[in-house]
């Protein structure tokens, strides 16, 4: 449902909310993400047009966040590089459903409803800050509890 350049700015945020303060060098942030380099600074650049995250250059500079971690929700990272686009109309362009959507396109607006509403209402710092064995951005490869065990 989400395209890679999504899937790879919500990985950049979560790295760059997780250091927060310190700023970040693009290298950093592909290396900890496992997002290719040259891809990572054009989604940077598409965050940085949005004011998601501030790149500051020079000793000491790199990329942070525009906003406290708290503040940032995930549907602003989406909406910086991919708005969702909701269905307002009908996309065949049926002129005998005018601007009542179809039973199939209403559903689906509704869903893409919800997942505005989960992503409007989830920020950064509570995806970093849930109990979970399984962190965000974990080193790389993960470790197999299984195999460490033997």
């Amino acid at each position: 449902m989400f395209s890679q350049t999504v899937e790879y700015s919500l990985r950049a945020v979560c790295y760059l909310a997780s250091q927060s303060p310190k700023a970040c060098t693009t290298d950093e942030v592909a290396g900890a993400t496992k997002v290719p380099r040259a891809y990572l600074s054009k989604v940077l650049q598409s965050l940085g047009r949005a004011g998601v995250v501030h790149s500051q250059r020079g000793l000491g500079g790199g990329m942070t966040l525009h906003k406290n971690p708290k503040d940032l929700t995930i549907l602003e990272v989406v909406n910086a590089v991919e708005p969702i686009q909701r269905i307002t109309t009908c996309p065949l362009g049926l002129a005998s459903h005018g601007f009542r959507l179809c039973p199939l396109h209403r559903r689906l607006d509704n869903a893409l409803a919800m997942v505005e509403k989960a992503f409007g209402g989830t920020t950064l710092a509570e995806v970093l800050s849930e109990p979970t064995s399984s962190r965000p951005l974990c080193d790389f490869p993960q470790v197999n509890d299984k195999a460490s065990a033997r």
